[in-house]
């Protein structure tokens, strides 16, 4: 038997769909610009079927408009919308905000920090996203050790790790001390934990791994845990480094 698609209250549908925050959209119900399937709703939580339903506002059945905002995480938080174990989420950074529903392009595991991408377009997110088309990351990786010319080459040549070849695209020195040293570390592909696990297979350990740009995207001097929106430009320059590939999202 197949499942029904389940309803949600129509100020959260509205908000889902990117046409603004499920504060505005209740207000907006409140007001009576709102119909579903015709129909004048003024109930916030008025069931609706987001796959199924016709949505207006003010008649109209708009397409939102597309939204992209760039976060410089801070360490120990989790990419993701809600956590099972109760851990604190990237979203605890948008709490004060009155958003509509973003999703995070990309991710960056617990313990790494900097430049995430959050976007109510799919289509865009997964151009910028695409393991062989999408723009290079570029991060910075602190290692407790020094390296020398001969492990620059080994990461770029690339390690087998479980079944993977995992490797880096370039690989620098950025400064070094006595017994640590910056590294940057250019990706061209996303892989899981991709650089943790490149490393780990040459018995190096990883003290911070931040991430400072996507294409030609910087992190620049965004604060910790602080956002900012993208102009239109920088989100057609970070599609426009990632060529359309035929029948991808």
């Amino acid at each position: 038997m197949r499942a029904k698609s389940p309803r949600y209250g129509a100020a959260r549908v509205i908000s889902k769909l990117g046409l603004g925050s499920r504060t505005q959209a209740a207000q907006w119900i409140k007001e009576g610009r709102v119909r579903v399937n015709g129909r004048q709703v003024k109930d916030p939580e008025f069931p609706v079927n987001q796959a199924s339903d016709r949505i207006t506002l003010d008649g109209r059945e708009n397409a939102p408009p597309r939204l992209v905002i760039m976060l410089n995480k801070p360490r120990g938080l989790v990419t993701s919308t809600r956590d099972e174990q109760g851990r604190d989420t990237v979203y605890r950074c948008f709490a004060a905000a009155d958003l509509p529903w973003l999703a995070p392009v990309g991710r960056l595991d617990k313990a790494s920090e900097g430049l995430l991408l959050f976007s109510n377009d799919p289509a865009w997110a997964a151009r910028v996203t695409h393991p062989s088309s999408g723009p290079d990351k570029t991060y910075h990786v602190q290692i407790a050790r020094v390296p020398d010319a001969a492990l620059l080459e080994h990461l770029e040549r690339g390690a087998q790790v479980d079944g993977e070849l995992l490797r880096a695209k370039k690989a620098s020195l950025v400064r070094g001390g006595q017994k640590n040293a910056w590294l940057e570390i250019v990706l061209d592909e996303g892989r899981n934990r991709q650089i943790r696990r490149l490393l780990s297979a040459f018995d190096i350990a990883v003290l911070r791994l931040l991430r400072v740009s996507v294409g030609n995207l910087q992190l620049g001097d965004l604060a910790k845990g602080a956002w900012r929106t993208l102009s239109e430009q920088e989100i057609e320059s970070l599609a426009s480094a990632a060529p359309w590939i035929p029948n991808a999202p």
